[in-house]
């Protein structure tokens, strides 16, 4: 019974990941006409017709400093499809042009504040309901979906995940050899490099054909299902393989060991529950209950740990209080399932109100129905008379039998918040392209590549750290596989079926080139010289792959700024 929940359980979650990304990034059509009310006037909803729609927005910066925000306002390349701020306007017109460093200052650390709620809010994803690859590439795969909705900021897309897969591979992969050298997995390592070759081919020709036709984005997210079947074929053969020799010899033996592609996952970190649990057992209040729900700061962990753990932590609080306040999370590990009626009855009315309120950058939820009453007030009434059934039917002590129904709302709100966060980043990304006039494909392969990464990257790090290189270095491969196949494949197949017609690619110059040829070019090296090494990865190695990295950026940029360029015949 047990077993036929769990599989109701991820068939839904499947469901609700289409549906919620086809309504994220559906038509806008529909709500041009809406009652919406000013304070949520969200971009790509009223919007003022011009006349001459092929003036770039990146001419801005060639006029004289008072016709700039006039320009600004009036210009359609200068709008955003998306978003609840308007960051082109907000430096041309709010801050005054000798204070330009200031708003470029500001914005830089707003965009690093939006990689950390990325970050956050990934790993707050409910656990037994999503895939841990979503999950951790789930703010690559979603600044992809944004930037693919947008002609204009397609090259942010090209340019993530390029930069991003050549940022893992090198980077990522050679701080994992230097930091604990160590054996790799031979078949795992072959057979996933084999697949990021064929998706990187892929995308290489369809930048070369200049379009994605339908049949050409069904082929990515194909490629990516025959991936996962694979890993799942090969998973099954190699326990199958290894049951059999137990058979025939002696359990435990250090050959055997030394070769499973398996490594068990321990933690370090220490259960205070046991310790301070009150000898004398007393029923907490319905307040203390939600009170502690929502404290995202453990004081026993914050005295022992370093200065610099806490700084951060310090920043990430309000991000994991309104996580807390919206998200609902499931843990199938505890034996109540994370199950906390006040919190969870209080989630029942917020979490709806913040996806009405997130879906369409708020568009949907300021939709007046009638023209008398808004989405959002109505969404609020029914949560509310939902929560108080649902907090008088149950108990604090016992989960209620539907309680894994919170799983999915959780996953969808933490959905859209990773959703309107990419947003954010990608409008403010481009707004940055503006200013310094720089492409969206070197915007991509650093700032937004950097940042996606950023996370996985010390993730990957601290397995290496504990003594587990193996299972980061195979981490590196099955993330980025993930985030150019459902990535590319996903956003230009939920653009067809907008335009009902194919997506069309305008590489940004030899940049994309650059960027394409370096990673085929990694991945090649890394398909050769492993294989050589017997699999046995070193420092040199690892060193090698940070001096590739290095090479590369330095021929990127001097290519986006036109020392590198190609004759004209």
């Amino acid at each position: 019974m047990a077993s036929r929940q769990l599989n109701l359980q991820q068939v839904l979650s499947l469901f609700c990941v289409l549906l919620m990304v086809e309504t994220v990034s559906g038509a806008r059509g529909s709500l041009t006409e809406a009652h919406i009310g000013p304070q949520f006037s969200a971009s790509g909803v009223n919007q003022t017709p011009m006349d001459d729609v092929s003036i770039q927005c990146r001419e801005v910066c060639s006029l004289n400093v008072s016709d700039r925000c006039d320009f600004v306002r009036t210009t359609p390349d200068c709008r955003s499809q998306g978003g609840y701020l308007n960051y082109l306007e907000g430096i041309f017109c709010s801050f005054p042009p000798h204070l330009l460093p200031l708003a470029i200052t500001l914005y830089a650390f707003w965009l690093l504040y939006l990689f950390l709620i990325l970050g956050v809010t990934a790993a707050k994803f409910p656990h037994g309901v999503t895939f841990l690859a979503f999950g951790n590439g789930a703010p690559d795969i979603f600044s992809a979906l944004v930037a693919f909705s947008d002609p204009r900021t397609a090259g942010l897309a090209f340019g993530a995940l390029f930069g991003a897969g050549v940022l893992v591979t090198t980077v990522v992969a050679g701080g994992i050899a230097i930091l604990r050298p160590f054996t790799a997995a031979s078949r795992p390592f072959l057979r996933d490099i084999i697949f990021y070759m064929a998706a990187v081919f892929l995308t290489f020709t369809a930048l070369y054909l200049g379009r994605v036709t339908l049949a050409w984005a069904l082929g990515y997210l194909g490629l990516y299902v025959f991936y996962v079947l694979t890993v799942v074929l090969c998973t099954w053969i190699y326990r199958w393989q290894r049951r059999r020799s137990l058979v025939y010899s002696m359990p435990g033996t250090p050959e055997m060991l030394s070769n499973s592609e398996e490594e068990p996952v321990s933690s370090n970190s220490y259960d205070y529950s046991e310790e301070y649990r009150p000898l004398l057992f007393y029923q907490e209040t319905t307040a203390q209950l939600l009170a502690q729900a929502l404290n995202p700061l453990d004081y026993r962990k914050w005295r022992n740990k370093p200065v610099s753990w806490r700084v951060l932590k310090v920043f990430k609080l309000p991000v994991e209080f309104l996580l807390l306040l919206t998200v609902p999370v499931v843990d199938p590990d505890k034996e109540d399932g994370n199950w906390k009626r006040p919190l969870n009855c209080l989630h029942l009315v917020i979490s709806p109100l913040v996806l009405a309120l997130t879906l369409q950058s708020g568009a949907y939820g300021v939709y007046e129905i009638g023209g008398l009453v808004p989405v959002w007030a109505v969404v609020v009434i029914v949560g509310t008379v939902v929560a108080a059934v649902t907090f008088f039917a149950t108990s604090n002590s016992e989960p209620p039998r539907f309680h894994w129904l919170f799983a999915f709302l959780g996953f969808l709100t933490s959905a859209l918040w990773i959703n309107a966060a990419a947003t954010e980043v990608v409008n403010i990304l481009r707004s940055l392209g503006v200013v310094f006039r720089l492409s969206n494909t070197v915007l991509g392969l650093t700032l937004l590549a950097w940042g996606n990464s950023i996370g996985d990257a010390f993730s990957d790090f601290t397995l290496a750290r504990q003594g587990y290189p193996r299972m980061a270095f195979s981490a590196c491969f099955g993330g980025i596989i993930l985030n150019i196949l459902v990535g590319v494949g996903l956003g230009c197949l939920l653009q067809i079926s907008r335009s009902h017609t194919d997506v069309k690619l305008e590489p940004d110059g030899l940049l994309v080139w650059v960027l394409a040829g370096a990673l085929g070019l990694s991945l090649v090296c890394s398909l050769v010289s492993v294989p050589l090494q017997c699999f046995q990865l070193n420092k040199v190695y690892g060193f090698f792959l940070l001096l590739f990295y290095s090479s590369f950026l330095v021929v990127a940029l001097l290519t986006e700024f036109g020392v590198i360029h190609l004759k004209s015949v």
